[in-house]
């Protein structure tokens, strides 16, 4: 089966090598088909993180403790803060669980953007070049939308203080990140990383199964080439 990134990047640069059919396809159709599989993967990336342990059983997005105190849990644990710790990372994952369904609109919105400009810079770029777009047009968008969940989320534990006290400490001498110098900020920068990583993967999926993974104007879209 031919990928979606042939198939439409045939369609957009008026490369017509089909039947009657296909060639009828305007390039709007086929700009709307891409659209249509792009939003239902982003859709499908926010819907497997935005739920119940969406991230902190995916071992591929959870959010593990911040490098400071990653780097003094030893320590940690043998003065009797072990459930301190743990109870911090399923904040910092419950936190980005609550704040990645936030994102649905901003994405859905992006797509609805897409030009046909946009459409060949993503048909003609590499595999993860839809997903670069949507973090070029969302992520600070996003940024200011999850920190204020992922605040109230992470404040209500007592060890997120004491992390945002040394970690404000080591940030102005250059040993932290300065994103990471506040647990809500380094929580948030970790799930829009785990938002955008489910995403490149639904993008390869389309790319690899487009039929299956698309919408209706895909479908039709494919479907004139009689397969």
């Amino acid at each position: 089966m031919r990928s979606l990134l042939k198939f439409f990047a045939l369609m957009l640069f008026a490369i017509p090598a089909w039947a009657a059919g296909l060639a009828a396809l305007s390039s709007s159709e086929a700009t709307g088909g891409l659209k249509e599989a792009l939003t239902q993967g982003a859709a499908q990336a926010v819907a497997a993180l935005g739920r119940q342990d969406g991230f902190l059983a995916n071992p591929k997005v959870r959010i593990p403790l911040p490098e400071g105190l990653a780097q003094a849990e030893p320590l940690l644990r043998m003065s009797g803060r072990g459930k301190d710790l743990d109870e911090l990372v399923t904040a910092m994952n419950r936190a980005a669980e609550a704040a990645v369904p936030e994102a649905r609109t901003l994405l859905v919105d992006a797509v609805k953007a897409m030009s046909v400009d946009d459409a060949k810079r993503i048909l003609s770029g590499g595999d993860d070049s839809a997903t670069q777009y949507f973090r070029s047009k969302t992520e600070s968008r996003l940024t200011q939308l999850f920190l204020p969940v992922v605040k109230k989320n992470t404040d209500k534990l007592a060890l997120s203080g004491l992390y945002n006290q040394f970690a404000g400490q080591g940030a102005s001498l250059g040993l932290v990140k300065a994103e990471d110098a506040k647990v809500e900020g380094y929580v948030t920068r970790k799930a829009l990383d785990g938002l955008f990583l489910m995403i490149a993967e639904e993008e390869r999926e389309i790319r690899r199964d487009p039929v299956s993974a698309a919408g209706s104007l895909a479908k039709k879209v494919f479907g004139s080439l009689g397969r």
